[in-house]
């Protein structure tokens, strides 16, 4: 070999080389995460796929209607926002309502309402609408519970 293909072979050896360490680095942000529960230091995930932001989560005050009786089928489920709070809604039996954050346990995207589960977009965790318990992972913890009552033909924090 003379001395312009080894040089040619050692440069490109060289930028081979930081390539991988460029696709490692970029890989490791994939890795899962658990949320320990406190958020200390962790790095939410996307509120929605390719948002960027994080779950903002504040929940709806005692008393507050977060939705219409009527507009959550029995055997069903919607999303709703409620100050600034993205909660999930489901009517698994006639009269019988619970509600859940939207924040998916496993990196914080935002679940969406599909009938009897909730389906995170993200990573594919899914979670029963009437328990909020985990049926697929990724995520390992429920959905975290928000207290709900039913006056009247309204849904009401609380």
């Amino acid at each position: 070999m003379n001395d312009s293909t080894d040089m040619a072979r050692r440069t490109f050896v060289g930028l081979g080389g930081a390539g991988v360490a460029a696709a490692a680095l970029a890989l490791s942000g994939c890795a899962p995460a658990e949320n320990s529960g406190g958020g200390g230091g962790q790095n939410p995930g996307p509120s929605t796929p390719g948002s960027g932001g994080s779950a903002s989560q504040t929940p709806p005050a005692s008393g507050e209607e977060i939705a219409k009786l009527s507009a959550v089928a029995v055997g069903d489920s919607i999303a709703v926002t409620v100050g600034g709070a993205s909660l999930l809604i489901a009517q698994p039996a006639a009269g019988e309502v619970v509600a859940f954050s939207a924040v998916c346990s496993h990196q914080q995207c935002i679940v969406a309402p599909a009938k009897t589960e909730f389906h995170c977009p993200c990573h594919g965790s899914r979670f029963d609408a009437a328990t909020g318990d985990v049926l697929q992972g990724p995520a390992l913890k429920p959905l975290t519970p928000v207290p709900v009552t039913v006056d009247g033909d309204s849904i009401v924090a609380g």
